[in-house]
């Protein structure tokens, strides 16, 4: 006997595999993590897309844990309905249907990170064993990093859940510290021509004056 309200909208678990194979097949391909450091990174980004798609699809883990902690306060007659599943809007009343600002400032997130990452990648593929100051690395110095924390933060507003929630800043931090390493690593390799780039590149948010840095 089926036990969950009629409007149940998850247990769709093809959805589930079909989104995570093609986030994590398409970054997986311009990504190309080497490192042991990159591939457990790698591997929690995986996770926080399986956690996200599972939860918008497959089992609405937070919906649970939240009707059982608010009880009848629970702000939703039926909160097992795919609309009742968005918090931002359950909670605070912010449309995020499609075609609102919301939801397209998500997928501008979303795949202007994609973007950035395939371009990133780009940029570092020509490259070769130099030193890369071209594509985006022209105007920060960790733009594939930036790709990623803008897809999380893109998925934080189209579908927040608790475990998500809890795994961006865990996941954002690691993409700080890894990058951190890396530069220490370029010092190392390229110790006059990374120090001048430094002085020339922001790190994380660019300039809108900044001109292209020759190699």
């Amino acid at each position: 006997m089926d036990t969950h309200p009629v409007e149940y909208a998850y247990g769709l678990w093809g959805l589930v595999a079909i989104n995570v194979g093609l986030f994590a097949g398409f970054l997986l391909s311009f990504a190309k993590p080497s490192t042991k450091i990159e591939w457990r990174n790698f591997g929690f980004f995986t996770s926080f897309v399986i956690a996200l798609f599972v939860e918008m699809y497959g089992f609405p883990l937070t919906i649970y844990l939240l009707t059982s902690w608010l009880g009848n306060q629970y702000p939703a007659a039926n909160p097992f309905s795919h609309e009742s599943g968005h918090l931002l809007g359950l909670f605070f009343g912010i449309q995020t249907g499609h075609g609102t600002v919301f939801h397209l400032l998500s997928n501008l997130l979303i795949f202007g990170g994609a973007i950035i990452i395939v371009q990133g990648w780009n940029a570092i593929h020509k490259g070769g064993s130099s030193l890369v100051a071209s594509g985006p690395y022209q105007y920060v110095r960790h733009p594939q990093y930036i790709g990623f924390i803008a897809i999380i933060t893109g998925f934080l507003i189209q579908w927040p859940t608790v475990i998500t929630l809890l795994m961006a800043p865990v996941l954002i931090v690691r993409y700080i510290l890894l990058a951190k390493k890396e530069e220490g690593f370029m010092l190392k390799q390229f110790p006059r021509e990374y120090r001048v780039y430094m002085e020339k590149v922001p790190a994380w948010f660019p300039k809108f004056s900044l001109t292209k840095v020759e190699k």
